[in-house]
């Protein structure tokens, strides 16, 4: 069965997204990077100043990107006087970027790594992450002279940082810190050290409790976000001890999992009021007044946001979308309730009527997922559940031209947020706690299951595609079911002894907490051991440059399925790492991907 003619095309998908993100204002002047997949996916820093012209401030070969736990983060800092210091991709050291466009360097040449950055008192504060020659890796927070020279560590001793703060005064700093073989969505500590007196005290926190984004109110109080009542609200923590005061107790989240370093997901307002991102998946936008807890959403056009907020008392600063429109810069003035998009992640969109809508549903008995139907559907069609990386992350509504690539072809698309996903508080994330490879696949066969029953889907023509962990639930998926036709992974999981042992620092303990420790358990759970189950054609997309998930991942478990004779495809792209950045490369793995289901459709 021919799928139907689109006018969108692999190339017209894979050259669209510029990645927007990490917005920046001060004094009408704004900042926020851009992507470049025609020039190797570099990310730039862009400039709009208060006259209106826009203008790139690194030309190549210049890329502002950070390593730091290798998910990287906020490339970029602005200082009080307008200068952009940022973190070099090539070589990992920190620039300072003068008024002649010529990057000077500020930290030495060597092994570090920095990320999460601020300027306070003539000095940048940041995170450093150290990778010493026999392996080790270190991490602690230090201070960068802004005219260079060696940086001075503060604090060090865990495992991991984010979000140093110094105080209005100086005498404080706060940060965030938690050690392995927690993440930061399990359990963190808001840590404040003084700079004048020493000594160091834990405001919130703890092996049960995830304490993120804090930000100093004065020099006496701070803002945080907690998981303490198994939602990520808002609080306010003094210095004097006082436990932290919830400022909007609700059951939405107010701040998205921390894959990423940098940026908060609220900013403050002249007037001392708060905007704010909360909601469940997608986040909504509104003003909240921490004196009475009163939270009021703006009417935009925009149904979610990326997860920071910037603001210079002014302006308010963010990243909006929705299913039909692109991520946009967004400038606003919250006094006026005044809107102005400053750039599009799209230049160009496809006829509105291409545009999947997305239906939010439950499945198998509760799970969250958005359903995208093709145009006119005549009876049961083609579908392919997507599965989201992470595992801690989550499927939203933004515009999705790969939804779209699909589904003006005829062919449906169902966004899975299994269990374990964030965006539904703690109990709905730890779902997943001991049972990656059971609870994920189980939710993934119910929804290929429900999309049969409710006569959406002919059940012989169901695939599963992800990336990452979702590669992994992809594989175990077709390992443990006969329910899809054909599955696609990108960059996947299938053997965790192997992925332990040469996986990043950041995530190297993670299986613990998503499996176990027991290695009786892992031959259980992985595809890697179950592949003589699979039966249905698969295709595997890898990086060859991936240190996350490393190519011997992929390639094993091709061998396993040919050495049974299953049909699979395997496309490896060498200079790409984990989440493909280049346009021919993107271009190349979903035309492969929309052949790869022309076959196994028909």
């Amino acid at each position: 069965m021919p799928f139907r003619p689109s006018p969108i095309s692999s190339m017209h998908v894979a050259r669209s997204g510029l990645r927007l993100g990490w917005p920046a204002v001060r004094d009408r002047r704004v900042w926020w990077t851009e992507d470049r997949p025609d020039e190797g996916g570099r990310t730039t820093i862009v400039l709009r100043s208060p006259d209106g012209t826009r203008r790139e401030l690194l030309p190549a070969p210049w890329n502002a990107r950070t390593r730091v736990h290798e998910y990287g983060g906020s490339p970029y800092t602005v200082t009080p006087a307008g200068e952009v210091v940022f973190a070099n991709f090539a070589d990992q050291r920190l620039y300072l970027l003068g008024d002649d466009g010529e990057p000077t360097p500020l930290t030495p040449e060597g092994s570090s790594r920095y990320a999460d950055l601020s300027v306070h008192g003539g000095e940048v504060w940041c995170v450093r992450e150290h990778h010493g020659d026999d392996g080790t890796v270190t991490r602690g927070v230090v201070s960068v002279p802004l005219d260079g020279g060696e940086p001075r560590e503060h604090v060090t001793g865990s495992d991991f940082y984010a979000s140093p703060s110094v105080s209005p005064d100086g005498a404080h700093l706060a940060y965030v810190c938690w050690n392995h073989p927690l993440m930061p969505w399990d359990g963190t500590e808001l840590r404040v050290t003084s700079l004048t007196g020493g000594g160091t005290r834990t405001l919130a926190g703890g092996p049960r409790e995830s304490v993120l984004a804090p930000s100093w109110r004065d020099a006496s109080a701070l803002y945080l976000v907690s998981d303490r009542s198994g939602w990520w609200n808002l609080y306010e923590a003094r210095l004097d001890g006082t436990p932290p005061r919830p400022l909007h107790p609700a059951e939405e989240e107010f701040v998205r999992p921390p894959w990423h370093l940098g940026g908060l997901p609220y900013a403050v307002l002249g007037d001392g009021r708060l905007a704010v991102l909360h909601g469940r998946a997608d986040l909504r936008l509104g003003l909240l007044d921490p004196a009475t807890g009163t939270l009021d959403d703006l009417d935009l056009p925009y149904t979610g946001w990326g997860g920071v907020l910037a603001a210079d008392g002014a302006s308010l600063v963010g990243v909006g979308f929705s299913a039909t429109t692109p991520r946009a810069v967004v400038r606003l003035r919250p006094s006026s309730g005044e809107a102005e998009e400053l750039r599009r992640d799209l230049a160009d969109l496809p006829d509105p009527a291409l545009l999947p809508v997305p239906r939010p549903v439950r499945v198998g008995g509760g799970v969250h997922a958005f359903l995208y139907e093709p145009p006119e559907p005549d009876g049961p069609q083609p579908y392919v559940i997507f599965l989201h990386g992470g595992p801690t992350a989550h499927a939203g509504t933004e515009l999705d031209l790969e939804k779209a690539f699909l589904t003006s072809r005829g062919i449906g698309v169902l966004d899975l947020n299994y269990g374990g996903s964030t965006g539904y508080g703690r109990a709905y994330r730890e779902l997943l706690k001991g049972l990656w490879g059971v609870a994920d696949v189980a939710d993934t066969v119910a929804a290929a299951q429900w999309l049969a029953a409710e006569g959406l889907a002919d059940p012989a023509r169901i695939a599963v595609r992800g990336g990452s962990a979702g590669g992994w639930t992809v594989m175990a998926s077709c390992c443990r079911s006969d329910a899809f036709a054909g599955g696609v992974s990108y960059f996947g999981v299938s053997a965790l002894g192997p992925l332990a042992a040469h996986t990043h620092d950041f995530e190297s303990r993670y299986i613990e907490w998503l499996v176990g420790p027991d290695p009786a358990v892992h031959a259980e759970r992985e595809p890697l051991a179950l592949a003589g189950q699979v039966s249905c054609p698969m295709l595997l997309l890898q990086g060859l440059d991936d240190p996350v998930v490393p190519p011997e991942q992929s390639e094993a478990f091709v061998a396993a399925l040919s050495e049974r004779g299953v049909p699979c495809t395997y496309l490896a792209f060498d200079g790409e790492s984990h989440g493909f950045r280049r346009a021919e490369t993107r271009a190349a793995a979903l035309a492969a991907e929309l052949a790869f289901y022309q076959q196994i459709f028909q």
